[in-house]
């Protein structure tokens, strides 16, 4: 899961059309990179909001940078010209045959091979 979808899933800003899928992706131990925590995480929310926040992100499988990640994220940047935050979550996904969940499949769209849906379209 991207950012935009934890803050969107948690701030109840989801179309209901998209609640059954999330809590169905909730219900399958979701992963998220390791970018996503610190973006999540890095935001300067009210202490209850940061609490839930954690909470929520120490609930979910983390993944790591790893050498694959590395390289392919690498790879990414000089093809797609991608930010790096971006070609990091994108690179996540990839290496682990992931589908990523993004409100923004604009930052996305172009990286080959990479499945991404957008809950707001569901």
């Amino acid at each position: 899961m991207d950012t935009n979808v934890i803050i969107d899933y948690l701030g109840k800003k989801l179309p209901i059309t998209a609640i059954p899928f999330m809590n169905s992706v909730m219900d399958y131990q979701p992963t998220i990179s390791v970018i996503t925590k610190i973006e999540v995480l890095g935001f300067n929310a009210p202490a209850k909001h940061q609490l839930l926040l954690s909470n929520f992100i120490n609930d979910l499988t983390l993944l790591y940078l790893t050498n694959d990640v590395i390289e392919t994220t690498i790879e990414i940047r000089k093809k797609y010209k991608t930010k790096l935050p971006d070609a990091i979550i994108g690179a996540t996904a990839l290496v682990n045959n992931l589908i990523l969940i993004t409100r923004n499949i604009s930052d996305f769209k172009n990286i080959q091979n990479l499945k991404v849906i957008d809950p707001h379209t569901i």
